[in-house]
């Protein structure tokens, strides 16, 4: 029985209407069918079936101005008998009930019965999670696919058309559930992630993915951070690696540089033909402009100096083997499930392991610059805050344990080591005194300070030992984030305060004592933990653990 009927354009007339007069359409139609037969060879005829021929005879009666299709909507009991049939899927039913109720019961897979293109994509990602770096199934995989393929090969019944909608609909669930959750929040935890995990409502998020095309590409639109996508896609690259069976080891004992010829050469043409950082000739053995251009972009993915010479450092990471590569991509993948899908103010983000700093403006890169982490026995927290002051020379109020672990000895050898550091003693707590340095270019924070509150002490500032920004690996600090352009990251979290110019921000931090600016808007900052992600120009970077976190969270999602 229609459960919802297009409004006509003529006639405004809808199904309620008509059984509210049932009266009327029970005495005509008594007179113009033939109803059911007795026994005795009399009509029987019933309310229930007459409604039936009523809706068959209204609807002839207006050709054109319906559905083409007999049923529009399904009946909210074939939920429960779905999930009866399904059990597994029996903790998503409230999720699909949801979705359904605010549909007003109404099918989302097909049109007319016709399965749309989104459900092709959405099966396909189901049926292929190992190329969401997932090593178990979906429940009912072979349902699935008896069903899809049943559903475009042979005439659809409304049994089986009901069948297929929901077994595509708790597929989503699980599929959001496996692939775009991620492992409990325990796991981000016990790996010392302390960023807030994303929140997304599933059952919006698919409407809206039912109504949007799919991407050029054929991939279904998900609420996962954008690198995910990036990631899955360098994933399937090299696991086929991986598959190939064609891994070698190149040894060296030399640098190479251009001009040089070896069969060392040759190899490193052939490694990185497979890794897409070469497309040239794979079986000379000169080292020529085109290889020399190649061996630097492969070095500028890994994070270390990028200038052509073959050295000790690029033949280690050459040598790395792709399924250390698909451990380490499979371990990001996970961190990106766990993170905000989007953000449309400004915010920063601290890549730890890339030593970078990035300023987001509406989701958008805005530029990048480098940065000072902590060391690995000061490791720098992976959390969230938000930054609410800017502070033009501040004073340095020295941790405790910075007190006690190294000034206090440094005090004992040099008597004078307090007034010769611009320090100052301005209280003692349990007999250890409370010290702090006075602004200017010496101080330890630099010129600029930009306070987030938060729990860890933790903040991004200013620096006297610009050298280090120099370095490769770049983790000195006791745990702050030193940065390279603290004014350019002034200038841009003031540009729309109407009091401060650049030329004001250059005073403030070469003249006067401390003072803290409030920020109009506090700007999110992430602090976060990525050892593979895929940059602006869509070339994968690789880079060190520095804080061993990989494995054991490689352990964990891979059990």
């Amino acid at each position: 029985m229609l459960k919802i009927l297009k409004k006509s354009k003529s006639l405004k007339l809808t199904l309620e209407k008509v059984q509210a007069n049932s009266i009327v359409f029970l005495f005509i139609f008594v007179f113009l069918n033939p109803g059911c037969k007795t026994g005795d060879g009399s009509t029987l005829v019933t309310q229930d079936s007459l409604r039936k021929r009523a809706q068959v005879d209204w609807n002839n009666s207006i050709a054109g101005n319906f559905s083409e299709e007999s049923t529009t909507v399904f009946d909210s009991l074939e939920i429960e008998k779905f999930t009866q049939q399904y059990p597994e899927f029996a903790e998503y039913k409230e999720h699909i009930s949801t979705f359904y109720r605010n549909r007003n019961m109404s099918y989302a897979w097909f049109k007319k019965n016709e399965l749309i293109e989104q459900a092709g994509n959405l099966a396909d990602r189901v049926m292929n999670l190992q190329e969401e770096g997932i090593n178990k199934g979906v429940p009912y995989y072979r349902a699935l696919d008896s069903l899809m393929y049943n559903s475009t090969n042979q005439p659809i019944t409304v049994e089986r058309k009901i069948q297929v909608e929901l077994m595509l609909t708790a597929q989503y669930f699980a599929f959001a559930a496996i692939a775009l959750e991620g492992k409990d929040v325990s796991i981000s935890k016990a790996t010392n992630w302390y960023l807030p995990r994303k929140k997304v409502s599933y059952e919006d998020y698919l409407d809206s993915l039912l109504i949007a095309k799919a991407n050029d590409d054929g991939d279904l639109k998900i609420p996962v951070y954008r690198q995910y996508e990036l990631l899955r896609k360098y994933l399937i690259k090299y696991q086929k690696l991986e598959q190939s069976d064609t891994w070698f080891s190149i040894r060296a004992n030399k640098i190479f540089r251009l001009g040089d010829s070896s069969i060392t050469i040759k190899q490193v043409r052939k490694r990185l033909f497979d890794l897409g950082d070469f497309n040239g000739d794979t079986i000379s053995k000169f080292y020529d402009i085109q290889l020399e251009n190649a061996v630097k972009q492969f070095q500028m993915r890994h994070g270390f100096q990028h200038d052509g010479l073959l050295g000790k450092t690029s033949f280690n990471e050459l040598n790395i083997r792709y399924k250390t590569r698909v451990k380490q991509i499979l371990v990001n993948m996970e961190r990106s499930r766990w993170l905000p899908v989007r953000l449309n103010n400004d915010y920063l983000v601290v890549n730890i392991p890339e030593f970078k700093l990035h300023v987001y403006s509406g989701d958008s890169l805005q530029w990048s610059c480098n940065v000072v982490v902590g060391k690995a026995i000061h490791k720098t927290v992976v959390f969230s805050g938000d930054l609410k002051y800017v502070v033009f020379r501040p004073y340095w109020n020295v941790p405790r344990s910075i007190v006690v672990n190294e000034i206090l000895p440094d005090m004992r050898k040099n008597s004078n080591y307090i007034a010769r550091n611009n320090m100052e003693i301005t209280g003692f707590l349990n007999g250890i005194p409370t010290i702090r340095q006075k602004p200017g270019p010496a101080n330890s924070l630099g010129l600029l300070k930009f306070v987030f509150p938060n729990s860890y002490n933790i903040y991004l500032h200013d620096t006297p030992a610009k050298s280090l920004f120099g370095e490769t690996s770049r983790a000195f600090s006791h745990g702050c984030i030193r940065i390279s352009e603290p004014g350019r990251l002034a200038n841009f979290l003031l540009r729309n305060h109407a009091d401060w110019n650049s030329e004001k921000i250059n005073s403030a931090m070469n003249t006067g004592s401390e003072q803290y600016v409030k920020l109009q808007d506090k700007i999110p900052v992430f602090i976060a933990y990525f050892t593979a992600f895929v940059d602006r120009k869509g070339k994968i970077n690789f880079r060190k653990d520095i804080y061993d976190r990989d494995d054991r969270l490689a352990s964990m999602i891979m059990e």
